[in-house]
């Protein structure tokens, strides 16, 4: 049996008080929380190192670590060591002699299979083994990776910076065989992750819009309009999967009436459902849906309804995150931004107790984190997500076509279109700097691609 230092738990009194010395003082990043139910605790990482330390906070008085604290005060209360197999871990400990109090492996935080050993058999330490739950994906990460998305190039505009586009990529041009609107799922590979680009069927939205004040002639070319003046939209959800499965946004979803369907010139024969399960993921293995802002057509699947018409969360098993900021103007729209917004797509999580809201830039798990942008709502996010030294970033709204990398193109109601600009350019320099996979939430034909610059054409 071969065993590494995972992470070392202590039982904190006052989270408050433990998250004033552990990310205050000593500027340590806090993951967001995890409720693990069976044991009725809050657990609260933070990366160091290799390792990590956990904050468990009790979540009711009769807990382990409530009566632990009650007991003995807040400190520490286990040591963690992850094994590749911990059914074979424990097969050999018992063989030994060792006192063990969970003889089968249980469920526990960031999806991972646990089990303790007695104190009395380590010397008066409680240690837990540990089988993470990204060992038995990382083989399947590698077989399903497709080849590297084709390059975003930039060429000559007279308006707003470079143009750029997904050369070969684009669905419905000459050499490629994709049909306009294209909702394949598509995997990539990023270091141990696997990332999975889903969809929720395609939407019509008024080209002036979208495009703000770049002139007809000039989008026209890269998103041609319908007799209403509308351009058609993906909506690309997009699954991580790495220590937990994460899920960042939800696409229309099925709540919305015929007239809204006609208005918005809906097309979900296609949907997230469909091809969730072409991608072999049940909506039960969703352990985290992340929100970048909570516009409907991004969060407007993160609710249905069931048979008696009662509005539940789409993911069960799911904890939801959105910003504080953003939750806060959903819940108090007004009438430049009421129209996006429907209660019935959010309200329902807060409800059922699976809401989190987080107030910073903070790391969701191992290797995503969000990023606040603004722009197109004030507390619009993109998630940024890496892996052995890979980077990729859903970048929501703030591009969310591949037209939409020049600096210039921007949307019409951006609310904030200086901070879409300001954030815009950064990313953009950032992402050919290093590298970046970005996967574009509206691209009707492309998924996700790698940002170029040639000829000397750079963002402005």
């Amino acid at each position: 049996m071969k065993a590494v230092l995972d992470h070392v738990g202590i039982a904190v009194k006052e989270l408050s008080a433990a998250l004033a010395f552990y990310r205050d003082a000593l500027g340590l990043e806090i993951e967001a929380p995890e409720e693990v139910t069976s044991q009725r605790v809050r657990a609260h990482f933070v990366p160091v190192g290799e390792s990590k330390l956990e904050l468990l906070e009790p979540t009711a008085p009769d807990s382990p670590i409530a009566k632990f604290v009650e007991k003995r005060g807040p400190g520490l209360h286990h040591i963690t060591l992850r094994v590749e197999d911990i059914h074979a871990a424990l097969a050999q400990l018992k063989a030994r002699g060792m006192k063990l109090i969970d003889d089968a492996p249980r469920p526990g935080a960031e999806g991972a299979l646990v089990a303790f050993i007695h104190p009395s058999s380590a010397h008066g330490v409680l240690v837990e083994l540990k089988q993470s739950s990204v060992v038995s994906r990382q083989s399947s990460v590698v077989a399903q990776s497709p080849a590297p998305p084709p390059p975003l190039v930039a060429e000559p505009s007279s308006y707003g910076g470079p143009v750029r586009s997904a050369t070969g990529a684009k669905a419905g041009s000459p050499q490629s065989p994709v049909p306009a609107g294209d909702s394949r799922v598509q995997r990539f590979a990023l270091g141990e992750m696997e990332l999975v680009s889903l969809c929720d069927g395609f939407f019509r939205l008024d080209g002036g819009s979208m495009f703000g004040a770049v002139p007809k002639p000039l989008w026209e070319q890269e998103a041609p309009a319908d007799a209403r003046n509308r351009i058609t939209l993906a909506m690309r959800p997009l699954v991580v999967r790495g220590a937990r499965t994460l899920i960042i946004d939800a696409g229309l979803g099925d709540k919305e009436n015929d007239e809204f369907h006609e208005v918005y010139g809906v097309d979900r024969a296609r949907s997230l459902d469909h091809t969730l399960a072409e991608a072999g993921i049940a909506p039960e293995q969703i352990d985290i849906v992340l929100a970048s802002h909570l516009h409907f057509d991004h969060a407007g699947g993160f609710t249905v309804r069931d048979a008696s018409g009662r509005l539940r969360p789409r993911f069960p098993r799911a904890q939801y995150i959105a910003r504080r900021g953003e939750w806060d103007d959903a819940s108090r729209p007004y009438a430049a931004n009421r129209a996006w917004y429907r209660a019935d797509n959010y309200v329902p999580l807060a409800e059922a107790g699976v809401l989190h809201l987080v107030d910073d830039d903070v790391t969701i798990m191992p290797g995503v984190k969000v990023r606040r942008t603004g722009g197109h709502t004030m507390h619009h996010q993109i998630v940024m997500i890496e892996s052995r030294a890979k980077s990729a970033a859903y970048v929501a709204d703030l591009v969310p076509t591949t037209a939409h990398v020049r600096d210039g193109w921007i949307a019409g109601d951006d609310l904030y279109p200086m901070d879409t600009l300001h954030a815009k350019t950064q990313f953009v320099k950032d992402a050919e700097d290093r590298d970046i996979l970005v996967f574009f939430a509206h691209d009707p034909a492309v998924a996700a691609g790698y940002i170029r610059e040639t000829d000397g054409f750079v963002p402005v």
